[in-house]
């Protein structure tokens, strides 16, 4: 391998340790600390200026302005946060992903003693503990170490370059030709799905001499254009008030930097007379861009999402009755029956969404055509966006005057929403990865096994079918028949375990595999069935059917004494 190569794929793996940093940084905050940073977000809501601050503070934290852009798309599509304020958000978080972005280039040179410290510390974090977040908070640590290492390897690997008169040549053509420059930093960008990646990158080339500043500010302001493609594209299957912050984030970003394109020259000349090395002022204008962005746009935010709006209109939720909620008056909320009977259509409606859901994994486990799961994601989206809705309407009707038998139904109704969500998500997240995991690795289940899980398909089916009755009449004998449905499950679930993994199921010759997956998807079914009887424990709790135990407690007694 030639010296030319060797620093390519040097290169090459640099870049790849930084991204996979950046990936264990995101994934730790998120699943360690993800409902504490979004319940923080959700509280600097009031008003643009604070969602700004709220965004720059939780961006810095995640490192990610492109994860933030999607918690605030997915709050913006269940109705849980305006467009403005959610334009605000994004703008804050474009900040704190350029101040973090600073503070790693700055010191990359503490890279060479800090990379193995945070290693060995999250290494120990993580495998000394068995509870969830200080084992996050050891892979935060590990990634904050990979990606300092990833910096030195990079700083190191791009050395050689200074000496390489084709790569000079190159950076030369950048620098002379900005439009060249400018796609050449968006396409890194939108590749790599991180501007601190990109931004890394540049920096480490700018700390050995191999890209001057002329070069840089092009590639910075393509780089902070494609910082908002990675979240347009990972929303273009959503619903349109999801899609629009990120193209209004987009926007912002894009008219800025085309603007100041043709002022590249004049912002390198600028550069020159700051007392700075070439690090610190490319990382300055990284930083200076993005708080011109806010500084223009904040104050017109409701003007660029009036924009957005005509550009992106609501056209889909013609197509499908059920793409959003419909229902959800606002002028209804000064009567709470009137509203509380539209929470109990739009949750009805849920259940609709999850029926279909329910139905398309079967289709796709009966058929072995993973085509028929495609949907699924789409419709637990549209399931989350129904909860948060439901929720955030009759936490506004809350905020009146209600009476006991209206905060009960609310109460009612908000525990149907969410044990429907539930259960789309149990489909989503367990139920079809196991269909999928079938299909791919050709797993064939006995018959006796497929008329079992029809069986309990059927009983799902039969719930979910009881649940729109027993909703919105409040029948106790609906709700009742409901419940029992957990019971019934229960049996039949028994039976079929018994009947199929027993003696007699043995000698079937089923496979492993087969029981396996088998008994899977009845622990799967059962959640669901379970998450949809559970909805109707209000009602036949408030009329004294329900037990408090299901333990028989005189022969608990007995074995007790």
């Amino acid at each position: 391998m030639n010296s030319g190569t060797f620093v390519i794929v040097e290169l090459l793996g640099g870049v790849a340790l930084l991204l996979w940093g950046v990936r264990m940084v995101r994934t730790g905050v998120m699943r360690g600390w993800g409902d504490r940073l979004q319940r923080f977000v959700e509280q600097r809501l009031s008003n643009r200026l604070t969602a700004f601050g709220g965004g720059i503070a939780a961006t810095a934290v995640l490192g990610s302005a492109t994860a933030m852009a999607l918690i605030i798309a997915g709050l913006a599509g269940a109705g849980a946060i305006g467009a403005t304020t959610g334009l605000a958000v994004l703008l804050g978080a474009d900040i704190g992903s350029a101040l973090v972005s600073g503070l790693f280039a700055s010191g990359s040179s503490l890279a060479t003693t800090m990379a193995p410290l945070f290693l060995f510390a999250g290494y120990l974090t993580f495998g000394a503990s068995s509870e969830f977040r200080p084992r996050n908070a050891g892979r935060i640590m590990m990634g904050l170490g990979l990606m300092l290492l990833a910096l030195k390897v990079i700083v190191s690997a791009t050395a050689p370059l200074r000496e390489a008169t084709l790569f000079h040549d190159v950076l030369a053509a950048i620098a002379n030709e900005p439009v060249l420059g400018f796609l050449v930093g968006a396409g890194l960008a939108w590749f790599c799905h991180s501007t601190l990646a990109v931004i890394l990158l540049i920096a480490s080339l700018l700390t050995n001499g191999s890209l001057e500043v002329a070069g840089a500010v092009p590639l910075i302001l393509g780089v902070n254009f494609g910082g908002g493609l990675p979240a347009v594209s990972a929303t273009l299957d959503q619903p349109s008030v999801a899609r629009r912050l990120p193209v209004a984030n987009l926007l912002c970003r894009g008219l800025l930097a085309i603007a100041l394109l043709p002022l590249a020259r004049q912002i390198v000349d600028a550069a020159a007379g700051v007392p700075l090395d070439p690090l610190h002022v490319a990382v300055g204008l990284h930083a200076a861009f993005n708080l011109t962005v806010a500084a223009v746009f904040l104050p017109i935010s409701p003007v660029v999402v009036r924009f957005v709006d005509r550009l992106i209109p609501n056209a889909s939720a013609a197509d499908d009755p059920l793409a959003t909620p419909r229902y959800l008056d606002s002028a209804s909320l000064t009567t709470p029956a009137v509203a509380l009977s539209n929470a109990t259509i739009e949750t009805i409606r849920m259940s609709e969404l999850l029926e279909r859901m329910f139905k398309m994994s079967l289709t796709a486990l009966s058929s072995s055509r993973l085509e028929t799961l495609k949907e699924v994601n789409a419709i637990d989206f549209k399931l989350g966006t129904y909860m948060g809705s439901v929720h955030a309407y009759l936490g506004r009707l809350a905020q009146g005057e209600l009476s006991g038998g209206d905060t009960r139904r609310a109460f009612e109704i908000m525990l149907f929403a969410s044990n429907l969500e539930h259960a789309g998500d149990v489909i989503k997240l367990n139920l079809a990865d196991r269909i999928r995991a079938k299909i791919k690795q050709d797993i064939q289940l006995a018959p006796s096994q497929r008329e079992a899980l029809d069986m309990l398909c059927d009983e799902v089916a039969v719930s979910l079918r009881l649940v729109p009755v027993a909703l919105s009449s409040r029948d106790v004998g609906a709700a009742a028949r409901l419940a029992s449905q957990k019971d019934r499950f229960r049996a039949l679930e028994e039976r079929a375990i018994n009947e199929h993994l027993g003696r007699e199921g043995m000698e079937k010759g089923v496979s492993l595999r087969s029981n396996a997956l088998f008994i899977d998807l009845i622990g799967d079914l059962h959640r669901i069935n379970s998450h949809i009887a559970a909805a109707a424990y209000p009602l036949i709790q408030a009329a004294g059917l329900l037990n408090t135990t299901r333990l028989r407690t005189s022969a608990l007694s007995e074995r007790l004494a």
